[in-house]
């Protein structure tokens, strides 16, 4: 792994929050991602479950963890399972953990090879009552093949019929969102490594780069910052291209008087981050430029002003909506008779600014959380709002990650260039 690996003691932790939600005599099973298939013999680089990494630490494949806190045996309260390694796969694929590494990174005792995980698995079933079974269940994710954890919940029905199965991700929704204190600090580490790329950017883009050059040089300052990976695919979205949501080909011209939309996070040590800015190809904003782009900025600060406990994320959702319908009519975008009129159910702003605010970020871009639940301290998301104006080939929006608390919400990015003036000025040297 590039990145720093994070104290045992943030795992611990985990699971004991975890063990504690269960119920009595229950068991719990955790299993590894699978390794992707790209094309051929090929793999897609391995990317750990973000539940048993969040309540491990163990970043390889063919792993496997087991909870059952009534075990009639004490020493299997805890068994984490590793694949076995040999000379021939340390001479192919590289280092493994070995059974002393993985108990410090993860803090468990009990740790033995995943050959024997059916074994003990059937040992320790016999005595619980209840099974804990962990299946994705983020709401945005659409899933089309049988993933690891899929294939063993129907294989562990059929060999235990009678047990009582209850759902794992209903647990982790809970408490991956209340982030820790020391996983705050590795995500303000993935932000700072954002940080440096979008300064990098600053120094080097100019009309007639191709948005995939840019695209290199965020990526050289990832790797070199030791970052995991991207958290999720860059948008580098020049002129009319910034009006896609999802744009992801990155093979255009940047050329003069455009802006270009950037949206891009680090991931480091498996935590992401995940920002948003807007800039002038040229390093100057046209006024009209700069008049589209303070509108989604005061919308972003008053945005961001209102992420605090007992939010509810759909109805703040809906009040941005109106502030930057306000934004709008002032731009001329919209018209404030026919906006009397509308339907309150379809929002006109919704023509130019149809994505949501703000969503759960952790170890997952797009985390896990409750959004029909209020907002707690230890929350972090994001805060995005965006205006998208395909007639004029401008798309703009601007996005920061913030952590809710007690009292004031904290920008992680707050160093991060968002003024005009201070972007115009650093474009210029």
């Amino acid at each position: 792994m590039k990145y720093s690996a994070a104290p045992s003691s943030l795992f611990i932790e985990n699971r004991k929050r975890f063990t504690a939600k269960m119920k009595p005599n229950s068991i719990a099973v955790f299993l590894a991602n699978d390794q992707m298939p790209k094309s051929g013999d090929g793999l897609h680089p391995f990317k750990q479950n973000a539940d048993l990494f969040w309540l491990t630490g163990i970043d390889q494949e063919d792993t496997m963890l087991i909870l059952y806190p009534d075990s009639p045996k004490p020493e299997y309260k805890e068994v984490l399972f590793l694949r076995k390694t040999n000379e021939t796969i340390a001479v192919w694929e590289g280092h493994k953990y070995t059974i002393e590494e993985a108990r410090t990174a993860s803090g468990i005792k009990t740790i033995v090879w995943n050959e024997e995980f059916n074994t003990v698995l059937n040992n320790l079933m016999v005595y619980a009552e209840n099974c804990y079974i962990n299946l994705n269940e983020n709401d945005r994710a659409v899933i089309k093949v049988p993933y690891s954890d899929l294939r063993f919940a129907h294989e562990i029905q059929s060999r235990f019929p009678l047990h009582k199965y209850e759902r794992g991700a209903r647990l982790m929704n809970e408490l991956r969102a209340i982030k820790s204190e020391a996983e705050i600090e590795i995500i303000r580490t993935a932000c700072s490594i954002t940080e440096k790329a979008f300064r990098r950017v600053l120094k080097t883009i100019k009309p007639g780069m191709m948005e995939y050059e840019v695209e290199a040089e965020i990526i050289h300052e990832f790797i070199r910052n030791r970052a995991t990976d991207h958290a999720y695919y860059p948008i580098i979205a020049s002129g009319a291209s910034a009006c896609v949501l999802h744009y992801v080909e990155n093979n255009r011209e940047c050329k003069e008087g455009d802006m270009i939309l950037l949206d891009f996070g680090a991931e480091y040590g498996n935590y992401a981050s995940d920002l948003t800015r807007t800039i002038p190809v040229n390093g100057k904003f046209t006024p009209r430029q700069k008049e589209m782009y303070n509108a989604v900025l005061r919308v972003m600060k008053q945005a961001k002003a209102m992420l605090r406990p007992g939010t509810i994320l759909n109805d703040y959702n809906n009040a941005v909506g109106k502030i930057m319908e306000g934004e709008l009519i002032k731009l001329g975008l919209l018209n404030a008779d026919e906006v009397k009129k509308q339907n309150p159910d379809a929002p006109l702003y919704k023509k130019y600014f149809m994505h949501g605010t703000s969503h759960f970020m952790g170890i997952d871009v797009h985390d896990i959380g409750g959004r029909f639940s209020p907002m707690q301290a230890g929350n972090v998301f994001t805060c995005e709002p965006g205006i998208y104006v395909p007639e004029e080939s401008i798309g703009i929006r601007i996005e920061n990650d913030v952590l809710v608390t007690n009292g004031e919400p904290i920008d992680l990015m707050s160093t991060i260039p968002i003024e005009v003036e201070e972007i115009e000025e650093l474009m210029k040297k």
